[in-house]
């Protein structure tokens, strides 16, 4: 596991004492996902922070730099501490902070254990210009695998709910992928499908060749058709959802549907382009609901 991000218990921390540890390392991250979550009551609010931390430490240690035998150790024990927590004795910080939403929420082992197995993909090697097939795998298990969590939280178990998971999760990721083509590739990563860098002409796949390449933009709307098609369908099923259990995951396809609309206006010429979502959704948030 990360060492740095979170210890054992220890002692066990009373469960105020707990919750306020696990918000501060969210709000600590800088991350938009925080401000989003500020939505949900209490409760759920405070199981959403806890699978932030257990999704932030997992991505962390794909994201480190120490041996991928180590990487791959790391998140071995993270399934070992998954079985734990599903067993009643979690042994660790985050997970015990897990307890309650799981039993509260039922939240289902084998999305936990979906996202360790996508977060290994890339701990194992830089994915770089996978086929569309394998691509569709990674953003199942990092991002749907995520929603299907979520949605628990938020109050909608129905298979609408789940639905949405599927195509919203594709979607966020997607353009995560698109705005994060620079840090990808500074990292050896290259998250753009093989079958549309070849439609285009784009055969190097190093990742900084590839993205000084002049078809880079035919490529990125071409992802970008994907990631809007995905939006559509989780916006169709999301209308037979519980609006109000709903409402975190539309703030969210919201704001990064913007954030995709700002790219393709950028056009990804220019990389000090690239738009940030953190700032646009705290923004919305403060006008919107006066969150901030």
């Amino acid at each position: 596991m990360n060492e740095a991000a979170f210890g054992e218990v220890g002692g066990w921390l009373g469960d105020a004492a707990l919750v306020e540890t696990i918000r501060r390392r969210v709000e600590a991250a800088g991350t938009s996902f925080y401000w989003a979550m500020r939505l949900l009551p209490h409760h759920r609010r405070n199981g959403m922070y806890a699978l932030y931390a257990f999704c932030r430490d997992v991505d962390d240690i794909a994201d480190g730099e120490r041996s991928v035998e180590h990487k791959l150790s790391a998140l071995g024990a993270w399934r070992d501490e998954i079985d734990a927590l599903y067993a009643g004795y979690p042994r660790q910080l985050i997970t015990a902070a897990l307890s309650e939403p799981v039993q509260r929420y039922r939240l289902r082992r084998s999305d936990f254990l979906a996202v360790i197995d996508g977060v290994e993909m890339d701990a194992r090697e830089e994915i770089c210009a996978p086929d569309l097939a394998v691509l569709d795998l990674y953003c199942a298990r990092v991002a749907s695998a995520v929603g299907h969590l979520s949605v628990h939280i938020f109050g909608d178990e129905s298979e609408n709910a789940h639905a949405v998971a599927d195509s919203l999760g594709r979607a966020l990721q997607l353009t995560n992928i698109l705005r994060d083509l620079d840090e990808d590739a500074r990292r050896g990563r290259l998250y753009l499908p093989r079958e549309i860098l070849d439609r285009h002409g784009i055969r190097p796949t190093e990742p900084i060749t590839a993205l000084r390449h002049p078809a880079l933009p035919a490529v990125c709307r071409d992802v970008a058709a994907i990631a809007e098609d995905y939006f559509k369908e989780s916006a169709r099923v999301m209308a037979r959802c519980s609006r109000r259990a709903m409402r975190p995951a539309a703030v969210m396809a919201a704001n990064y549907h913007a954030m995709l609309v700002a790219l393709l206006r950028s056009g990804w010429r220019d990389p000090a382009e690239r738009v940030s979502l953190t700032t646009p959704l705290k923004l919305w948030l403060v006008l919107r609901h006066g969150l901030i």
